[in-house]
């Protein structure tokens, strides 16, 4: 091997680096677009805003969203899939570690409640401005909807296997938690002026308890530590 020149292994591991670093700035700068998209769409509505707009607020030229997204469209589905992600990443964390019903069932609506309380803008736009997505893309949006819908309705299974919770339907009982959390978003206008958002998820699971919860699943989250 001639002076000077690197090992393959080691040019190998140069442009390796450097892709990973290319591929964390671009990563970054989705990031950045698709958080200004989702406040913009929320505040002026996906229709008004348009792709200047997101660039001027990025701090970017409007050409340059374009080496990101093909159009606002997509951009309307990075916010929604962003959304999306948070709960299926950090509803599975919030339950690691947790085994009885009651705390993974208090966790997974704690976890979805902050998320909603993070990202307003998202969760009304969802209801808002989903439709404005072509039949395949709302198909998947419903998709891992239903999906991080199943991490709720998993607790509740649990906690009607164990004799904690009535038998109820769990799908259906997981949409009414996912709509009690989305409520801080339809209505902040009015409860953040009311009460916290932890007291918002503390007065929705002493609802939600109150009508899951058998006589043994009462006795065991009255023995359970503060």
């Amino acid at each position: 091997m001639s002076a000077g020149r690197s090992p393959p292994s080691a040019a190998h591991a140069i442009g390796g680096d450097q892709r990973a670093a290319a591929d964390r700035l671009t990563a970054e700068r989705r990031s950045q677009i698709t958080e200004a998209a989702g406040e913009l769409f929320g505040r002026r509505g996906y229709h008004a805003a348009t792709i200047r707009d997101i660039a001027l607020r990025v701090g970017v030229s409007p050409g340059l969203i374009y080496n990101y997204v093909q159009d606002k469209e997509e951009l309307l589905l990075l916010v929604l899939d962003s959304l999306l992600d948070a709960y299926a990443s950090r509803i599975p964390a919030a339950l690691a570690g947790l085994r009885d019903p009651i705390a993974r069932f208090a966790a997974a609506l704690d976890t979805y409640c902050r998320i909603v309380a993070e990202r307003p803008e998202a969760t009304l736009l969802a209801y808002q401005e989903s439709r404005s997505l072509r039949r395949p893309l709302r198909e998947h949006i419903k998709r891992r909807e239903i999906e991080t819908n199943a991490l709720i309705a998993a607790c509740i299974r649990d906690g009607i296997a164990q004799g904690l919770f009535r038998p109820v339907d769990a799908e259906l009982t997981a949409y009414r938690v996912v709509m009690m959390a989305h409520g801080w978003a339809l209505k902040t206008w009015r409860l953040a002026g009311r009460m916290t958002i932890d007291d918002y998820i503390a007065d929705s699971l002493d609802m939600l308890l109150g009508a899951l919860l058998t006589p043994l699943g009462a006795r065991r989250r009255a023995e359970a530590p503060p």
